[in-house]
């Protein structure tokens, strides 16, 4: 139909054919049952009637409870949330990569990758299932950077040959540190999500034109007498001026989109499938691990409480976490910082304080 005709009433028909998925999965609710052993334990009067005080409230629980989340589903989420949430993002508003381009090329990725679900599930019934959780949060944290940049070079070969042949610069007043900057950022997103506003200055509109337009920069101290200053190469920009700005880097070769002809589609397809690859490592046995850690092998005190919605804390916001960081330092791989380091907290605390569960007995006790 044309444009106008789905901007009218077409986008509807969707939400419309979405009555039946809801009919399906309604079915499907119903005829699911609790676990036996679940079962069990409500039959004995074992199950908790306040999750939240019997796991915060004493110190003993609380350990325990935290010490599942940092050290194992923290690291799960931002996994899970950087392979296939931030790598969408990533390929259409930092590479800028066309709309249709970027679904197919993750709807590959997933098509080819959700089976090692069950590849990893049955492997780490042999071998571990802490061992693969944490080394798939270890692949992550060593593998993000290069693959993040083979994105670059595969999906958008433009932009990364004008970043290697001609750097851009930010020379401004506000000038701070890559630390300062990264705990402005997530200072600066949390402010968003509760609504909170800031001025805007010459600096930070610099900053939104060149993340806007999808040109990576680097930024430096402020040249005397001027409050923003864009060095292109050779050429150099006074002040911020949109049409100045736009003149000094549509020659140094930056695109404003990534060329459907030149993206190399495999190459695309072969990292989100790593990926993903990634993701199903550490979800293959997520669920069976974290219960079998609420269980009395792992629980000093015995506490019965289910961990729900654990990694809701460290991955919801990573998108908006990760995205803030780039747009301040204007470094398109920045934010990927924030993942790594909780995979690697994670990684760290899991092998020291989670016990290896593939050999528990889930009925005992």
């Amino acid at each position: 139909m044309s444009a106008a005709h789905f901007a009218a009433w077409g986008w509807r028909i969707p939400f419309l054919v979405s009555v039946v998925l809801l009919g399906i999965s309604i079915y499907i609710r119903l005829k699911l049952q609790e676990s036996p052993v679940f079962v069990e334990m409500k039959a004995q009067g074992k199950s908790s009637k306040h999750p939240l005080r019997e796991s915060f409230g004493h110190w003993d629980n609380a350990r325990l409870v935290l010490t599942a989340i940092f050290g194992a589903t923290a690291g799960q989420g931002v996994v899970w949330y950087t392979g296939q949430f931030y790598a969408l993002y990533f390929l259409s508003s930092t590479l800028k990569v066309d709309y249709i381009n970027t679904y197919l090329l993750v709807a590959c990725s997933l098509l080819l990758g959700t089976p090692f679900f069950l590849v990893f599930g049955r492997l780490s019934d042999r071998i571990g299932r802490k061992r693969i959780m944490l080394a798939g949060c270890l692949l992550a944290a060593l593998t993000y950077m290069p693959v993040f940049r083979g994105l670059t070079r595969a999906a958008n070969p433009a932009l990364a040959e004008a970043m290697e042949r001609t750097p851009v610069v930010l020379h401004t007043a506000d000038y701070r540190n890559n630390v300062e900057l990264a705990v402005t950022a997530m200072v600066d997103a949390f402010g968003k999500i509760v609504g909170m506003k800031k001025a805007s200055t010459e600096t930070d509109r610099a900053r939104t034109f060149l993340n806007n337009r999808g040109t990576p920069f680097a930024l430096a101290p402020a040249h005397p007498g001027a409050a923003v200053v864009l060095d292109v190469g050779a050429q150099t920009v006074v002040g911020f001026d949109a049409k100045a700005f736009e003149a000094a880097l549509g020659p140094a070769g930056y695109p404003k989109t990534a060329d459907p002809a030149r993206i190399d589609r495999p190459a695309v397809v072969g990292l989100l499938t790593l990926l993903m690859l990634y993701v199903t490592m550490v979800y293959g046995r997520s669920p069976r691990f974290s219960w079998s850690c609420s269980r009395p092998a792992f629980a000093i005190r015995r506490c019965r409480s289910r961990i729900t919605s654990a990694t809701a804390g460290s991955a919801a916001f990573l998108p908006l976490i990760a995205a803030s960081i780039v747009v301040f330092t204007g470094d398109i791989y920045s934010g990927l910082w924030y993942p790594i380091g909780i995979a690697l907290l994670t990684c760290i605390l899991g092998a020291l304080a989670l016990p290896e569960t593939k050999d528990n007995d889930l009925t005992a006790g």
